[in-house]
């Protein structure tokens, strides 16, 4: 059996002071000396104390303070991923006036010991994606009472949602690779499923995309490029764009002309693919990226690419949530990409 954890009536007792004296001195809430305020510290150190519960703080309050961003990927790749890390602080920039702080909840299918959506206490939560397992976490919330926003997802009717353009956006992209006369073009999908391993995608996984955003720009890419192959990556990563690359120009008489990736660092590693192809980006190989982040070590080469406002679907995300948690509505939001050509991109070799 654990020990029972020291209480803050045990430091007083410890330290020779009243209860609320003690209390006092982690509260920070009314003049204590210096003398009395060492006895309550080192009393607490000797027994173990660290502070209020903050269960029983919440409990008082009636709320916890914390909301939940609950990602569908491990948290290394989530770091790894600037639009992302621009997407969280955003979101830190829309609770600002709110003082709650932010918890990442992992949702990959697989058992957590760590902090769950059952167990945790969260005032309100903020879902990035939403996939068919993700939908599930929603129904967890709801039935919780917790309120949710969902960013480049769809929630169902009653959950306010922060999207992207992505059709028009990845449309826009296929368009300008048409006008530059590609007809060979193939297409490199972010990951259409927790855990799906990179591959080939038939008509059959393709009609089976568990990842709104992969399938949303995967669509506007059909429209002009209805039978172009298409090749889903395991990450967001440039090195799983340089696999998928590798495996896309592997066949020298099947080559595309163009790539159209459907993210930023999947792009870079194309382009990488093709350097080590022997093949010159854009002259023998167009590539698009998508979401207008800066990557590390591509110059000299600005990828032609969607610009996203990852940090206002953050911030946008974070006023929601704070307009829910005060009693208000808070509505749905479309955002907008801007096309920016770059120097990958460049008319379709003769041949």
């Amino acid at each position: 059996m654990s020990a029972r954890r020291a209480t803050i009536a045990d430091v007083a007792r410890a330290a020779g002071v009243s209860p609320s004296t003690a209390s006092v001195v982690f509260s920070g809430r009314a003049p204590v000396t210096d003398p009395t305020r060492q006895r309550v510290i080192d009393a607490a150190q000797r027994l173990g104390y660290t502070g209020p519960d903050p269960r029983a703080a919440s409990l008082r309050r009636g709320s916890s303070g914390i909301v939940g961003v609950v990602v569908g990927a491990r948290l290394g790749a989530v770091f790894s991923d600037p639009v992302t890390r621009l997407q969280m602080d955003g979101l830190a920039e829309g609770l600002a006036g709110v003082g709650a702080g932010l918890l990442l909840l992992q949702d990959t299918g697989e058992e957590a010991a760590g902090p769950s959506l059952l167990t945790t206490p969260l005032d309100a939560a903020v879902l990035v994606g939403c996939n068919a397992r993700m939908r599930d976490s929603l129904q967890v919330l709801r039935a919780r009472d917790v309120p949710v926003v969902v960013i480049e997802g769809d929630g169902g009717d009653g959950v306010p949602q922060i999207r992207l353009d992505n059709r028009e956006a990845q449309r826009e992209l296929a368009t300008h690779l048409a006008g530059l006369g590609h007809r060979d073009v193939a297409i490199l999908t972010l990951p259409t499923a927790a855990g799906r391993p990179p591959g080939w995608l038939d008509a059959a996984a393709e009609a089976e995309i568990q990842v709104d955003v992969a399938a949303d720009r995967l669509a506007g890419a059909r429209e002009v490029y209805p039978e172009a192959p298409a090749y889903a990556a395991g990450a967001s990563l440039i090195d799983e764009g340089l696999a998928a690359g590798r495996m896309l120009l592997a066949d020298p008489a099947a080559r595309p002309t163009a790539v159209l990736a459907q993210s930023d660092l999947l792009a870079a590693g194309v382009v990488r693919a093709a350097e080590e192809a022997g093949l010159r980006v854009p002259h023998d190989l167009s590539v698009t990226g998508f979401d207008g982040v800066v990557v590390d070590g591509l110059s000299p080469y600005e990828l032609t690419t969607a610009v996203q406002p990852a940090a206002e679907k953050g911030r946008a995300a974070g006023s929601a949530v704070a307009a829910m948690l005060a009693g208000s509505p808070a509505e749905s939001l479309g955002l907008t990409c801007t096309f920016r050509a770059g120097n990958t991109t460049g008319p379709a070799p003769a041949g």
